[in-house]
């Protein structure tokens, strides 16, 4: 049985044995700044063959698709389409431009992906290692490869999205911009920043004795809200769900209300977390999202539930959804630090 002793958040000793995976978050900006600058001359000459005509449709190919779909669907200009298995649509071909995120560049099945695009004859631009068995099937006439060498999906993404917005296929993706967000959270939940102002570990600890369920509204902010809860589970080996509102209204609904006179640590112990409702804000208004959240919180303050908001300001969507993610990690790594086995 494991129990959670916040000291440890701000134990030098303790932090020191996880400084590799905390160094690893810290660094997130200056990873995007690293691959934004070496695939700069790339990204110059494939906007500048891309001139010549827009495509038919783009089709976002390979297991990391899912992240461009949700950035590019309510942008993009010609039809979008994600394809995260290892083939494209039959009626993929000359006309269409496949875009493929590689950050690590050794699966076969993106490898696959690519090729077929090659063969058909489609445009394909590619962010993956120069040398990587992805690149070597990218060779092609219509293709263009955006190097790439830190193995991160974001600032692989942040690569890609920067070309496909020069070309007019997406929105505005600066990897300045998108850095500086992330900058701002390696600062404000540094490990050696206070637990009273450090807002990662404060969720940390609001963690520590619950099962989390994590919601965004928008598009973005819901993939963040599942990428948070991997790394929730990852980190904890407990249960972390993340979902719509639909989906974790009925968890909420179940939850017996808070009794004033038990024991919380009597409660604690018999395994029996109560959870809490941690909602990623990025600022998005849309009526349904509004509704959305107001189901949510009515239901859980009507439960006893407690609610946890993380928020970003940052400038531009990816930039929040950038922000909202690296909280949401740096407090999934905070609660691996303090939970200690008995």
């Amino acid at each position: 049985m494991s129990w959670f002793d916040e000291s440890r958040l701000d134990d030098e000793v303790a932090i020191g044995a996880a400084d590799l995976r905390l160094r690893t978050l810290a660094e997130s900006g200056a990873r995007v700044r690293r691959e934004a600058g070496g695939a700069a001359e790339a990204t110059a000459i494939g906007v500048t063959r891309a001139q010549e005509a827009r495509p038919r449709a783009v089709i976002a190919a390979g297991p990391d698709s899912r992240l461009l779909r949700a950035v590019l669907e309510p942008f993009c200009p010609v039809p979008f389409v994600a394809w995260p298995g290892p083939a494209l649509p039959g009626w993929a071909g000359s006309l269409d431009l496949v875009v493929v995120l590689a950050p690590v560049g050794s699966d076969s099945g993106t490898a696959s992906a690519v090729a077929e695009a090659v063969r058909r004859g489609c445009q394909v631009v590619v962010a993956c290692p120069a040398s990587s068995m992805v690149a070597e099937h990218a060779q092609g006439r219509w293709t263009t490869v955006l190097p790439t060498v830190t193995d991160d999906q974001l600032a692989t993404a942040v690569v890609m999205l920067s070309y496909l917005h020069q070309v007019g296929l997406g929105p505005e993706a600066e990897a300045d911009t998108v850095a500086e967000a992330l900058d701002a959270v390696a600062i404000s939940c540094s490990p050696h920043r206070d637990i009273s102002i450090n807002p990662a570990k404060m969720l940390a600890i609001c963690l520590a004795d619950a099962n989390p369920l994590v919601w965004g509204g928008s598009v973005l902010a819901a993939r963040a809200a599942r990428r948070v809860a991997e790394s929730i589970r990852r980190s904890s080996g407990r249960t972390a769900l993340a979902g719509d509102a639909e989906h974790l209204l009925p968890v909420i609904e179940a939850t017996r209300p808070r009794d004033v006179f038990v024991d919380p640590f009597a409660e604690s112990s018999a395994g029996d977390l109560r959870p809490v409702l941690v909602v990623l804000d990025d600022g998005a208004d849309d009526p349904v999202i509004r509704e959305h959240r107001g189901r949510l919180q009515a239901e859980a303050a009507d439960r006893g539930v407690r609610v946890e908001t993380v928020t970003s300001d940052a400038a531009g969507e990816v930039a929040r959804y950038a922000s909202l993610l690296l909280t949401g990690t740096y407090a999934a790594e905070y609660l691996r630090l303090g939970l200690v086995d008995d």
